[in-house]
């Protein structure tokens, strides 16, 4: 009875991919229009022009594809106006996140002194804010930005869809190992081909 010699099969390689930042998250993390207008009415400040910002930055992308359309490939356009949808869409979303902080700690301070016992979080001197006050005029503040950078975002999506012809999706690029060094991958092809 003789045996054959089988050379083992190779695992799949499963390619883990880095998750882009989506307009849903950003969606998920800023605040809409009638949320930034309760806001900006709370708190004495401006009501921003929400479809106005939408508006100007769809058209911005929109117009800058036109200029650069006889220089550039199709191709190229998709990638270029994909990167630069995906830096708003990122700006958006770390926006809406540092939003998010600021009214965690504006909460947490609100919070603390509705408790009559802490000396630490009562009003100072007259003529001055408490700090939970300027946390919550902080937050306030953030709100307002996200919710600007949301709407930049949302026209800069709908402009790429317009110009390159398909919905907009972040680019997913493979996440490579961490702390591996390229002389590290290089001995692993090495010694997979001993195998």
């Amino acid at each position: 009875m003789t045996k054959t010699a089988r050379t083992p099969r190779q695992p799949a390689k499963v390619v883990q991919l880095r998750k882009g930042t989506t307009l849903e998250m950003v969606r998920l993390a800023c605040p809409d229009a009638a949320q930034a207008a309760l806001i900006a009415e709370s708190f004495g400040l401006i009501v921003l022009d929400s479809d106005g910002i939408r508006d100007l930055h769809e058209r911005l992308i929109i117009e800058t594809a036109g200029a650069l359309s006889e220089g550039m490939g199709e191709r190229a356009m998709q990638i270029h106006l994909q990167r630069i949808v995906g830096a708003y869409v990122g700006s958006a979303h770390g926006a809406g996140q540092f939003y998010s902080r600021a009214v965690t700690e504006a909460r947490d301070a609100t919070a603390k002194t509705a408790n009559d016992t802490r000396d630490e979080d009562l009003d100072g001197p007259v003529g001055f804010d408490s700090t939970a006050q300027r946390k919550r005029e902080f937050a306030a503040d953030m709100a307002l930005q996200s919710h600007a950078l949301r709407m930049a975002a949302e026209g800069a999506v709908a402009a790429y869809e317009q110009v390159v012809g398909e919905a907009w999706k972040p680019f997913e690029r493979p996440l490579d190992k961490p702390g591996q060094t390229i002389g590290r991958k290089a001995a692993e092809v090495q010694m997979a081909a001993f195998r």
